[in-house]
């Protein structure tokens, strides 16, 4: 069966490419229906990666978020027309202790070998988790962005002590917004207090319990624990803010993605007692997580709602290259391709 492959083979450039699906595999067929751009898909297309990594992973399909309809499964574990979200993390191996996500033998679709811009998209079934019917596809595109902020509080969950009086969430974007909604599902009698520098952007927060801008916390604030959801060259700040107002013996979840190294004050880290931890990508058990929450809590889906902010309807390369580009010019949401190749 011949397929279609859309690869960005250099800085703003899309061709097509063609490989063959193997039907005697014994994996999935998925028809690619909705797909979500993010921040790593626009750092290739705009070629602001460094050019060494440029060249090591083009030619390559772009997109990592996105969801399809089921076309073809050898052993019947899904029928032909079932709506399923794609994980694209591919381990190679199990491991007790590691996660698939942290394993370095792992594949990552869109970071090394073909994301989703394809018009068929082969995986094996395990790659794969069915969505409860009526689930806006919008935000069901982008559930590996959210399955993401799933992955990090479950990783707090176990990792912080039970004092958990109050929470604070350090950033106002799209990371943060997910973020404080899924704490505020986990732990319900928490207070939650989100810091930024955006007073629109803040005032979106309308779940959780104070907002405060950077410059204006108060002296007396504490936090019981913290997340990181700033990255870029603000993660330094953050952190180090999120450590002067921080409990002795807190726990600090580190989100945000900076390119380069970043300096904290591992003095009152010492003398506090804190502990750190990062979060990176997901796997298929906090996929299933989140789905299992989007049909527990539909308000989920109606917040995840607001952060739709264009949606491109693609059927050809043009379409393609519009939606790259209008996703750089809007302020904030993300961008949704309605994949009708």
């Amino acid at each position: 069966m011949l397929n279609t492959v859309y690869r960005l083979t250099q800085p703003r450039k899309i061709e097509i490419a063609f490989n063959e699906i193997d039907l005697f595999k014994n994996e999935v067929i998925v028809k690619p229906t909705y797909l979500s751009i993010c921040h790593a898909d626009q750092r290739y297309y705009q070629g602001t990666r460094d050019p060494k990594v440029l060249a090591q992973k083009l030619p390559m399909a772009l997109i990592h978020e996105a969801i399809g309809e089921v076309v073809y499964c050898p052993d019947g574990s899904f029928k032909p027309g079932e709506q399923v979200v794609m994980i694209p993390n591919t381990p190679v191996e199990q491991d007790d202790i590691i996660a698939e996500n942290y394993l370095r033998s792992s594949k990552f679709r869109a970071s090394g070998f073909d994301g989703f811009m394809q018009e068929y998209v082969q995986l094996a079934a395990d790659r794969l988790v069915r969505l409860p019917a009526g689930i806006d596809p919008h935000v069901a595109a982008f559930t590996e962005l959210v399955s993401v902020s799933v992955h990090a509080i479950s990783r707090f969950d176990k990792i912080a002590h039970s004092r958990r009086n109050t929470i604070g969430i350090w950033g106002d974007g799209n990371l943060s917004y997910m973020t404080c909604i899924f704490l505020r599902k986990f732990f319900p009698d928490t207070k939650l207090c989100v810091f930024g520098i955006d007073d629109k952007k803040l005032s979106d927060f309308t779940f959780v319990d104070e907002t405060y801008r950077t410059t204006e916390i108060p002296d007396a604030l504490r936090v019981d624990h913290a997340f990181e959801c700033v990255g870029g060259n603000a993660s330094q700040i953050a952190i180090n803010q999120i450590i002067d107002y921080i409990n002795p013996e807190g726990t600090i979840s580190i989100l945000g993605v900076s390119e380069y190294p970043v300096p904290i004050n591992t003095r009152m880290i010492l003398e506090k007692g804190l502990r750190m931890f990062g979060s990176s990508r997901s796997g298929r058990v906090d996929f299933l997580k989140t789905v299992e929450m989007y049909e527990q809590y539909p308000e989920i889906v109606d917040y995840l709602g607001r952060m739709v902010g264009y949606v491109k309807t693609v059927r050809n390369i043009k379409d393609m290259r519009d939606a790259f580009d209008m996703d750089t010019k809007k302020a904030g949401g993300k961008t949704i391709m309605k994949w009708e190749k």
